[in-house]
């Protein structure tokens, strides 16, 4: 697997396994093993996806050592404050029974997140979490925590797929020295993304699925995919992706479908702000 150096000098995977909408123990804990059986080692949760507990599970029984893996969970909104955020990270650490976290994200840019933060860095600096950053934070709200903050986010995990790729935000992080990651590459299929003319047709010069060409679009523009599937031949696939580049000229079909927009909400509408508000009332 191939790395990326984050801005505090540690290595984190090129690629990473995502469990949102894993809740069931079991599913979640085998759908685990076998991604990690597959080859990826670096696994991303949240607090808000009910499944820490198996993902815990799935480390242990995996076989792989601790310090092979990068784990990342992250902070949801009813746990934003300072002191609420500290003991939640250490909650998430019980339930994952892990001594420490590779890297923690605040969730969402909503709620006391100023206060959130404060709290990650004093894990940081305690090195119970090897790194922090957030999610979902638009280039206004990651400057302003870059720059009023004593430690810069590593790491910034926003949505990034063909039809919304961010290329403004991706400046803006690179300015700051900040990972972006990308949550729904494949944007859940809506679009029909898995049947696009453009996608299709440059994969079929390399024998490659629409999924894998997505994924090495992400790679060669320096930003680390979450993929998330249960199927395990899907998992393996999704790992093939380091044996063909795109061209140039591939590379700017892709970026001509850009369209500006989420496939599912934008964080800087008050409705959006309430939606998420409405999530822990």
């Amino acid at each position: 697997m191939q790395s990326v150096i984050l801005n505090n000098g540690i290595q984190m995977p090129a690629a990473g396994f995502g469990v949102f909408q894993i809740p069931d123990e079991t599913q979640c804990m085998q759908t685990v093993c076998q991604a990690i059986e597959a080859g990826y080692r670096l696994i991303d949760t949240a607090q808000s996806y009910g499944n820490e507990i198996a993902v815990g599970k799935a480390i242990r029984a995996s076989g792989i050592s601790r310090q092979e893996l990068f784990i990342t969970t992250k902070i949801w909104i009813s746990n934003a404050g300072e002191t609420q955020a500290y003991s939640s990270v250490l909650e998430s650490l019980e339930k994952m029974q892990l001594d420490y976290l590779d890297l923690v994200l605040i969730h969402q840019p909503v709620n006391d997140y100023y206060g959130s933060y404060r709290a990650l860095t004093k894990l940081y600096k305690q090195g119970i979490v090897r790194a922090i950053g957030v999610s979902n934070f638009y280039p206004d709200r990651l400057a302003d925590l870059a720059l009023f903050n004593e430690v810069t986010p590593a790491v910034n995990q926003i949505e990034i797929n063909p039809f919304h790729q961010q290329i403004d935000a991706q400046k803006i992080n690179e300015k700051y020295h900040v990972q972006l990651q990308a949550w729904a590459p494949f944007a859940e299929g809506r679009n029909g993304m898995f049947t696009n003319p453009v996608l299709t047709e440059i994969g079929s010069r390399y024998g490659k699925s629409v999924g894998q060409v997505i994924l090495r679009w992400l790679i060669q523009r320096g930003i680390v995919p979450l993929a998330k599937t249960v199927r395990k031949e899907r998992m393996q696939e999704n790992l093939n992706i380091f044996d063909f580049s795109l061209t140039a000229e591939e590379m700017q079909l892709i970026a001509s479908m850009d369209r500006q927009e989420s496939s599912f909400f934008d964080h800087r509408q008050a409705a959006s702000v309430e939606m998420l508000a409405g999530l822990v009332r």
